[in-house]
């Protein structure tokens, strides 16, 4: 290999290529955060008990004493080196024990992440959140935060206990793991809380993946059947869309989380679903007969157009019922099936009244519907807040067995029905 000219590089151990590294990471933390980690770092090297701030003032002493040894003796000085050297220097050297690469790896973990879910901690969650909002700035990109927290979580603890929260609460963390792209970070940043940042996505991309892991982890949740309506909520924000600071998109992510929480306090897509008031008619009981309409009357042929006297004007015809409108509309069949009589709709539907098949509604944080039944031309829903929803509005449907499906609807009647909730019948719009 050819000379530079310049200092050949030493080759380091693996312990003193971790503390290279280490100094840029400790960079970005914030002081509280690396005066925690520092100061157990001395009191593995050394044996020293220190306060966070000397912590805090040796790691940057050590770091100007690495410098001068390297530009005086014309080559790079390892980092322990200089520690020692600050330690030794201060009196504080008793025991120059220098702690396994191990040690100093569980340390970082410690310091940055979460004992029970693994994920990273709430403090790493402020400092990184400032770094790539600020990094988002500087390139123009967008930025997205979820907050998620466990919907009805205390109710688990009190009546499954603890342990089995904690094991939910892993749950939801391997959810998150497991479903996120490398770009992406997790926190757990309170008791049921967790958050996302998603660099580079935008509204649109941060609801798709907030749906996915609430589907995925309600799906495994499933098989322990715990009999309480546990569900991942979410609410989200996008910079620079919603806000342009960490206190407001913070702010607007929790706004969002609760909308969603409100819209299904009534557990809406997981309670047992009501069965929906149709009258049968009894096994035995013939079933009622209701007559088709009447026939439009024939018009009467005119007569020929030749000369005839003047004829008495006819007397004013009665008009013809007009035929049932066959657009999507409540499910009541017009007969028993079986005497030729049609239906009042173009299509039959599929009824979901026994499934836990559910809408989510609008653009961004959705609102939550039950579909009560399917079809080919439309569905129809059941919500407790209809003055939401307009005469056309965006949904994406999960039905079981079928993937989630995002449908333009416009809505054709609302049905008040006794238990308080009302009935939306909507067609699809191509």
């Amino acid at each position: 290999m050819a000379h530079t000219g310049e200092p050949s590089t030493p080759r380091w151990s693996a312990e003193e290529s971790f503390l290279e590294l280490l100094t840029d990471t400790l960079e970005l933390t914030d002081r509280a955060c690396r005066g925690q980690f520092l100061q157990k770092l001395f009191r593995s090297i050394a044996q020293v008990e220190l306060s966070e701030s000397q912590a805090i003032d040796y790691w940057e002493q050590a770091l100007v004493r690495k410098r001068e040894l390297s530009e005086s003796i014309g080559k790079k000085v390892a980092l322990q080196a200089a520690i020692v050297d600050v330690l030794a220097s201060a009196g504080q050297m008793r025991l120059p024990i220098l702690m396994e690469y191990e040690e100093l790896r569980k340390l970082q973990i410690t310091a940055t992440t979460d004992p029970l879910t693994r994920l990273y901690n709430r403090r790493f969650f402020e400092d990184y959140f400032e770094r790539e909002l600020n990094r988002s700035i500087r390139y123009n990109h967008k930025l997205a935060l979820v907050v998620l927290d466990l919907h009805r979580f205390k109710e688990v603890n009190d009546k499954f206990g603890h342990p089995q929260g904690d094991a939910l609460l892993q749950m939801a963390a391997a959810t998150l793991r497991n479903t996120l792209r490398t770009s992406d970070y997790a926190f757990r940043i309170g008791g049921d809380e967790f958050a996302l940042l998603l660099p580079q996505s935008d509204t649109e991309q941060a609801a798709a993946l907030s749906r996915r892991l609430r589907s995925t982890y309600a799906g495994a949740i499933d098989p322990l059947n715990l009999r309480i309506p546990l569900a991942l909520d979410y609410g989200l924000a996008v910079y620079p869309d919603d806000g342009e600071v960490q206190e407001v998109l913070i702010r607007v992510a929790d706004e969002r989380l609760y909308q969603l929480k409100n819209g299904t306090r009534d557990a809406i897509p997981f309670a047992p679903p009501k069965q929906e008031t149709i009258p049968q008619p009894s096994p035995s009981a013939p079933p009622a007969y209701v007559p088709p309409p009447a026939p439009s009357p024939k018009p009467e042929p005119e007569p020929p157009r030749a000369a005839a006297p003047p004829q008495p004007a006819a007397e004013p015809r009665p008009t013809p019922a007009p035929e049932p409108p066959k657009a999507q509309g409540p499910s009541r069949p017009r007969g028993d099936g079986n005497n030729g009589h049609s239906e009042l709709r173009r299509w039959e539907r599929v009824s979901l009244a026994n499934t836990h098949a559910y809408a989510l509604i609008g653009d961004g944080v959705e609102r939550t519907a039950r579909v009560l039944d399917l079809g080919y031309g439309g569905v129809a829903l059941e919500t407790s807040r209809p003055e939401e929803f307009s005469e056309g509005f965006h949904a994406v449907l999960h039905v079981p067995i079928l993937p989630p499906v995002r449908v333009n609807l416009k809505r054709i009647y609302l049905k008040p029905e006794e238990s308080g909730v009302t009935r939306i019948g909507c067609s699809f719009v191509t």
